[in-house]
């Protein structure tokens, strides 16, 4: 191509005398738009109820979540005029539209990738690779063994969900060579952030590194703790104690470092809903905030060291609106306690909801983290950890992790989301469920402050009260398939294989380990170290400088923990919320009928008695063979038979468990009566159904004629499924 003298090719220069002669020649008319008149609402509807033919429109075209809330068929701007933002802006006010007036422009939300190796140099090593591939947050999950302070020697499987620790020098491997000034540091401490932060700044200064420039979060929990486990090994006011001498250590000699992390994962995980998860998770915060004040902290040196975790659900637009509405609601609670206003910014780290993840069809959850991040991002967030799309099963590996981070990567550098600020606001629709989601979190958090605060509440019963009521909800929609799973209770792949959970050898991991922990013990001063513990144990005040000591000493995770332990005392305990997915039920069942074909080599055989030519049974064959797939059964189809005995016949050649008899609902009538008794008798121990749902002036006499049951859009699909297993032996 030619170039001319100013570097740019011939054509483009052309094009670009075009457009500017087309420019200073246009003379456009103007163009009457009078012909297209808007239409009404009423009009809309009314073409709406034509279309629906007889379906009434109240129950079609509004759609009830879990919150209470109810989706209207369309928003307009004469619904939304009073709560638009018109004077409201990004970073202002009380952030409803963003923490940041200049949103993701200057500074892109962080991407915090988990990385969960056992080894501490392998999860060194894991945290460097993210690093080079894209993350900007060094995130390190740490195992429950080491969550719970507990001796690796004593841990029935170290490294099960993440990082195995146990002495200084593991620290000072997992640290090694991180670039801990420039990059945020997240390390979620369990109950109490008190041993492992005293094991973080001692690997640190050993290095000669400089404590000052560390930042992110070495956050603790301990009422999430108390939440998921049911009890804990002191009392909260103890805990309540380490969290102000971290929080108090930290605004002084690390200023960039928060010590409470409160996650809303155990609500989510329990089944919650999106007004629950939120309310109960900012009452955990406004006891925390309570505890420190109570230990001497200033309001805004205490709401300056909590960050929140929430977990993104599945419905797209009430993830919004929750990141949206949940700002506003912390910056009126930190203002009433006197907080100013950069106290009232709150700061959020953010990952997929486990409970929505599958084990079958996997691969789909790639697209739910997806539109997860995307609802996070569009609501406001400061930072995000996707989840690998095989967390349900296993420990990620680099396909996965690379994945799950490029999603974000791509998010960030293709779609242009670091651009708009607060995207969705003016949004009709955005803005009328923020302003629903808002109150109903309130009148919520109120309810839990009534009862004393979210312990007093706990302990009482009541969250895990309302949150089991709509689990319970949840389970009931997945079995009539209101709520579709894809892979599951819908749409199964019937030739998957299981993904390899690829279990880790944990006595070869726990040798190994204990080699290090003994061979790390070996060498110290045990005198000096126990001075320094028993200073630990006996000082009343600083309690975090003491564990620095001793650390230094060489104290391990599990002494620090044992030294801390203080006066015996009764600790709390509540009835733990039991995590959960939705598809869990699904999967057990599915599972149960693979174990039995691969041991037995039977399975449950369903034949489809298809009456009449393709066109007459072919939709509802398909319906219930997807319907019966769910369980993993044998559907066997056909092209449809011309007579009752053409059917019975085939039918008692199957030797069948069961038998649908698919045709329409004209034909059914004439049908029924005629072939369901001569399946009885062909097949005695066989369950007949019918595919669709019987009028009620006919229910009793295909009732008579042996229907034992129907498969329609309003069965009860996991029932069904699970009778059939009953019956053929699969369960007791």
């Amino acid at each position: 191509m030619n170039n001319d003298t100013s570097g740019q090719p011939a054509s483009e220069l052309d094009l670009q005398e075009i457009l500017k002669k087309s420019e200073q020649q246009a003379d456009f008319p103007d163009v009457p738009l009078d012909e297209f008149i808007p239409p009404t609402y009423e009009e809309w509807k009314e073409n709406c109820i034509a279309l629906l033919k007889g379906a009434p429109f109240d129950k079609k075209m509004y759609t009830k979540t879990y919150e209470g809330i109810t989706f209207d068929p369309m928003y307009t701007r004469a619904g939304t005029e009073e709560i638009l933002p018109k004077h409201s802006f990004p970073g202002m006010d009380d952030f409803l539209r963003g923490a940041k007036p200049n949103g993701y422009i200057k500074a892109p939300w962080g991407i915090a990738q988990s990385c969960d190796e056992t080894m501490p140099r392998e999860n060194n090593e894991l945290l460097r690779h993210e690093q080079e591939k894209g993350s900007t947050i060094y995130n390190i999950r740490l195992d429950q063994a080491t969550l719970a302070g507990r001796d690796v020697r004593d841990a029935a499987r170290p490294g099960d969900e993440g990082c195995s620790i146990t002495t200084l020098q593991d620290m000072h491997v997992l640290l090694d060579q991180l670039q801990l000034e420039k990059t945020p540091l997240y390390m979620y401490a369990g109950r109490s952030a008190l041993p492992l932060l005293a094991l973080t700044v001692a690997a640190l200064r050993a290095s000669g590194r400089e404590i000052r420039q560390l930042h992110g979060i070495i956050g603790a929990d301990p009422i999430g703790e108390l939440t998921a486990q049911g009890s804990l090994s002191k009392p909260l006011a103890l805990l309540y104690d380490e969290m102000a001498d971290c929080a108090a250590w930290a605004a002084e000699q690390a200023p960039g470092l928060r010590t409470v992390m409160v996650r809303s994962d155990v609500y989510s995980r329990g089944g919650a809903n999106d007004i629950q998860e939120t309310a109960y998770t900012i009452a955990t915060a406004v006891s925390y905030l309570r505890a420190l004040l109570k230990r001497g902290l200033s309001i805004d040196d205490a709401a300056g060291q909590i960050m929140f975790c929430f977990s993104m659900g599945a419905n797209f637009f009430l993830q919004v609106a929750k990141l949206r509405a949940v700002r506003p609601v912390w910056a009126q609670i930190v203002q009433s306690f006197g907080g100013g206003k950069e106290a009232q910014r709150m700061h959020i780290h953010a990952r997929p909801a486990l409970f929505f993840k599958t084990v079958y069809d996997p691969y789909v959850n790639m697209l739910r983290n997806t539109t997860e991040i995307f609802s996070g991002v569009v609501g406001g967030l400061d930072s995000f950890e996707n989840a690998p799309f095989d967390e349900p099963i296993r420990k990620g590996d680099e396909f996965s992790r690379r994945i799950a981070r490029n999603v974000q990567i791509i998010l960030q550098e293709e779609f242009g989301l670091l651009q708009p600020i607060d995207p969705a606001g003016g949004s009709w629709a955005v803005e009328s469920l923020t302003r629903q989601v808002r109150a109903r979190m309130w009148k919520e958090f109120q309810t839990i402050e009534s009862k004393g605060g979210i312990a007093a509440a706990l302990e009482e019963g009541y969250p895990q009260a309302q949150i089991a009521a709509v689990l319970s909800e949840r389970f009931k929609n997945a079995e009539l398939r209101r709520d579709r799973i894809v892979g599951n209770n819908m749409y199964p792949n019937m030739t998957e294989k299981l993904l390899d959970p690829r279990p880790e050898d944990v006595e070869a991991i726990r040798t190994e380990r204990i080699a290090e922990v003994e061979a790390y013990l070996s060498d110290l001063d045990d005198t000096f170290k126990e001075e320094q513990l028993q200073a630990l144990a006996t000082v009343p005040a600083d309690k975090l400088t003491a564990a620095i000591r001793a650390a230094e000493a060489g104290a391990t995770l599990p002494e620090l923990t044992e030294a801390l332990r203080g006066q015996e005392a009764q600790a709390e305990k509540v009835t733990k919320i039991e995590p959960h997915r939705w598809s869990e039920r699904f999967e057990a069942l599915r599972k149960r009928t693979e174990d039995y074909r691969d041991k037995t080599g039977e399975n449950v055989r369903i034949f489809l008695a298809n009456m009449g030519p393709i066109p007459q049974h072919k939709a509802r064959a398909e319906f219930t063979t997807g319907f019966l797939q769910v369980g993993a059964f044998d559907v066997l189809g056909n092209n449809g038979f011309a007579t009752v005995e053409e059917a019975v016949a085939a039918a008692k050649e199957s030797a069948a468990d069961a038998v649908v008899i698919c045709s329409t609902d004209a034909t059914y009538p004439e049908i029924v009566p005629a072939l369901a008794p001569k399946l009885h008798e062909a097949l005695p121990s066989a369950v007949v159904y019918l595919a669709g749902a019987a009028p009620k002036d006919l229910l009793e006499t295909y009732r008579s004629a042996g229907i034992d049951d129907y498969i329609s859009v309003r069965a009860n699909c996991y029932q069904i499924l699970q009778y059939l297993q009953q019956k053929k032996g699969m369960m007791s």
